[in-house]
């Protein structure tokens, strides 16, 4: 019988998993110090100095991890929204597109409350050469998918993709701003659902309608 090889299951060593482990905790800490100081005082007063004082690793460790502050900044945001695509992605609707566009926009309202520090950093400017997270793009391409399922159905009252995702983008932001910067206001429960159906009733065409009016030009080119 072989004997039993000391070599961990990763294929490195001690004294690299040893490294690997603290390396892992030490980023673990400092965006666990990150985020706590974003949900206690906000983007506006956050500083790495404040961060190197809480996390308790120095200036030039966290720059080590993370290169500059607003590499730190995304690799937070990276974690948060990746969870967000999880929770698009797990939405359920019916064989309709339009139900797709009123969940995912529901489902990313509801992120943007529970996490309103992520989200205004994600709205915070950023330097034109610097793109934002790989997980903001993969939640902007899935809640494009539907809106792109209608326009093939020819089912959008505006000819343009692109115009019917702002649109809906700008309804979304409005939300998420007013209710993050006006918690004081007696916000009843239905405002988010009865937006949603008012912004889906502007852009989405009943089906029947679209399959009329498709049947339509159809008629017309024969």
């Amino acid at each position: 019988m072989p004997p039993v090889s000391s070599q961990p299951t990763s294929g490195l060593t001690p004294s690299q998993e040893r490294r690997r482990s603290h390396r892992d905790e030490a980023r673990r800490s400092i965006l666990d110090a990150t985020e706590s100081i974003l949900v206690e005082d906000g983007y506006e007063h956050f500083s790495m100095r404040r961060l190197a004082s809480r996390c308790g690793y120095t200036t030039p460790t966290i720059y080590h991890y993370f290169g500059d502050k607003q590499h730190l900044l995304d690799s937070l945001l990276e974690e948060r929204f990746a969870r967000l695509v999880v929770k698009l992605r797990r939405v359920r609707s019916g064989p309709d597109p339009e139900d797709l566009v009123r969940a995912q926009g529901e489902a990313f309202v509801r992120f943007g409350l529970r996490n309103p520090n992520h989200y205004q950093l994600l709205m915070a400017r950023r330097p034109d050469d610097v793109r934002p997270p790989a997980s903001v793009e993969q939640a902007r391409i899935a809640l494009m998918e539907p809106l792109q399922r209608l326009a093939l159905e020819e089912r959008l009252w505006v000819t343009d993709v692109e115009e019917a995702s702002q649109l809906m983008w700008t309804m979304l932001h409005g939300m998420i701003s007013l209710r993050i910067n006006r918690p004081d206001l007696n916000w009843t429960k239905s405002t988010l659902r009865t937006s949603l159906d008012i912004l889906v009733r502007g852009l989405v065409r009943p089906a029947d309608r679209a399959t009329s009016s498709k049947g339509d030009r159809d008629r017309e080119v024969s």
